[in-house]
Formats: C-alpha cells, structure tokens, sequence
C-alpha cells in the first residue's frame, strides 16, 4: 500500500511537472497587435529648412497673448515682437541672431537675440536657455512654430507661463 501511495505522489508530481512545462513551453496566445509607427524621417537624415525659415520669419511681427503661471488662464495678457531679420550664425549647428523690436511692459527696445533653433523634423523650435537681455532681465523659453502660428512656454527671472499667436508679415 505504501509502494502504491508514492507511485501515485510520484507520477501526480510528475504529471504536474509536465503540464507546467508544456504551459511554460507553448506559444502564447495570439495578442491585438500594437499600432505601427509612421515612418517618419529620422534625425539628421533630412536637411531642415533652414534659408527658407530665415526668409520666413525675416520682417514679421509675433502678436499674441501669454499666461503667467498662478494667474487665472482667462487673464491673458498681449505680447507683440517685430522680427527685424532672422538668421543661421555661421560655423554653429543651431544658433541664430533674431534682431527683434521687444515691447515688454514699459520697455520699447531693439536689439540683436542670440537663441537656438532646434529642428523637428521640418518644424523650428526656438530654444533659450537663461539668455540675459540687456535691460529685460534673464529669460528662458520654448518656442514652436507652424502654419503662421507660435506657441510655447516661456521664463523670465523666476516668473513664467505659456505663450501662443500668430506670424504675420510685417507693414512696410
């Protein structure tokens, strides 16, 4: 009786070793595919616009509204930048000199900004990263452009929000 009750325990052990095996071993059920990637082109394999958004944003004016973080989102505030010329500095991969017309609470001032593009694909990105201007203070930004339109967020000194408008060329 004793033999037959370890030949049961044995084989049940094994049987049981078996089918986890098996579960282990077999293919999993088939699953909902996840969604395709777009094929997009990759970094650095298609030349970004660089002359044509120089062209561009040359002799326009920026207008639109920015937020100030902690304020109410219904409190806009109107912001204007006249874009004198824009262009790539040479012998650098992103750094461009905006000459920008900057009206800002009560200042009214002209002066040359160097800032980053960094490129999306075909979409300019304008980078800055605690760029002091003289007399406005320190600012930081991030700021996209597309279809005659701008939109980002943006720093100054310790103070920030959101930013978004459009691109219109200039009156001569």
């Amino acid at each position: 009786m004793l033999f037959q009750f370890r030949w049961l325990a044995s084989t049940t052990a094994l049987l049981g070793l078996t089918a986890i095996a098996y579960v282990s071993t077999a293919p999993a059920a088939p699953t909902e595919q996840p969604p395709q990637p777009t094929k997009t082109a990759t970094a650095g394999a298609e030349k970004p616009p660089v002359e044509e958004f120089a062209k561009y944003l040359s002799g326009t004016v920026l207008s639109g509204v920015f937020t100030i973080d902690g304020q109410p989102l219904a409190k806009l505030q109107e912001e204007r930048y006249e874009i004198k010329t824009a262009r790539k500095l040479d012998g650098y991969d992103s750094l461009w000199e905006i000459v920008t017309r900057i009206k800002y609470g009560d200042k009214d001032i002209e002066l040359p900004v160097e800032i980053n593009v960094e490129w999306v694909g075909k979409t300019p990105v304008m980078v800055m990263d605690s760029v002091p201007l003289p007399g406005l203070g320190t600012f930081s930004a991030r700021v996209v452009f597309h279809d005659k339109k701008y939109a980002g967020t943006w720093k100054h000194d310790e103070v920030g929000g959101h930013l978004f408008g459009r691109v219109d060329k200039a009156a001569k």
